[in-house]
């Protein structure tokens, strides 16, 4: 199942009925409104910066929190001797969000994904087996200038650039895109059509597995983890707010998207809009379902489906 064009234009006609008796009649007008459209969606990345204007550190960790208004800290383990580092964040009464730090001194970008309020951030190392010991902790108070830009920036999950192929590539899909849901809807389509599941690496990932998009987008295959961080990252880059979602579907670990589109709002798990419901947005299940009619039903019903966590 994909969101097919014609399905995108229902969607539309909503809005183009406000403008039809002003339009209608005007074929030169309508053209030129067509010119003028036409490349719209220009891809726009932002990217995180080291300013080392708001420090927090000691011996073994340096934290940069000058930009925590947009929704993010540069965070990076100093003793390359150390291994297993972990971060976690914890907003007041919220979920903790666990992230492996790799101890190679090189920053990496944590998003606030909750909203204002005060998180505590902790560094644990590994001293032996599963046991972990404390070696840094700071509670801040974020005021998010937009709340919004944590979900438009890349961090260690939705890891992307200006130069990154994925970011060219999604300007390339939605040259002719006439407003922000067909814009999901080519992105959807070209991962759904282009991507193949790879049921390998799904039986031999690694526990603290990161997508890289150029990859993905490379070799076209992936695991669920690849689909929606490609997709994520494509929207992203087109100003598009994006969520990837990880949670459960029944007993399984999966990962998902959901969208925020003007006028609308966030658009939790779509795939379709049928003119009256929205339906899951699973890039992977859509992708390898092969029709299969109980799959996309599945899909569709949005049983057992649980958000854990959105990066």
């Amino acid at each position: 199942m994909k969101i097919l064009k014609s399905k995108t234009k229902l969607i539309c006609c909503v809005f183009l009925l406000f403008f039809f008796f002003v339009q209608i009649g005007c074929t030169s007008q309508n053209n030129t409104d067509a010119n003028i459209r036409q490349g719209m969606f220009k891809t726009k990345v932002l990217t995180p910066e080291n300013t080392n204007k708001i420090i927090y550190e000691n011996s073994n960790v340096y934290i940069d929190a000058s930009n925590t208004a947009q929704g993010y800290i540069m965070i990076k383990y100093k003793k390359v001797t150390d291994k297993k580092i972990k971060v976690q964040i914890t907003k007041t009464k919220e979920d903790t969000y666990t992230y492996n730090l790799p101890a190679d001194k090189t920053f990496n970008v944590l998003p606030f994904t909750q909203g204002d309020g005060v998180y505590r951030v902790a560094v644990y190392k590994n001293i032996q087996a599963s046991e972990y010991t404390t070696v840094y902790e700071k509670k801040l108070t974020i005021h998010l200038e937009d709340e919004f830009l944590p979900f438009l920036y890349p961090n260690q999950y939705v890891n992307f650039n200006a130069q990154s192929q994925t970011v060219q590539k999604a300007e390339e899909l939605v040259i002719n895109a006439q407003d922000e849901l067909n814009v999901v809807a080519i992105v959807y389509n070209y991962v759904v059509d282009t991507l193949s599941y790879d049921y390998e690496k799904a039986k031999t990932v690694q526990a603290g597995y990161l997508p890289d998009v150029d990859e993905t987008l490379d070799t076209k295959k992936g695991i669920c983890f690849d689909y929606a961080a490609l997709m994520c990252s494509m929207l992203r880059s087109l100003s598009i707010p994006t969520k990837l979602v990880i949670g459960y579907v029944g007993d399984i670990y999966h990962a998902w998207i959901s969208v925020y589109i003007t006028d609308i709002g966030w658009i939790n798990n779509i795939i379709e809009f049928d003119g009256k419901n929205w339906k899951l947005m699973d890039p992977t299940f859509d992708s390898t379902s092969g029709s299969d009619k109980k799959v996309l039903k599945k899909i569709n019903d949005g049983v057992d489906y649980i958000e854990k966590y959105a990066y």
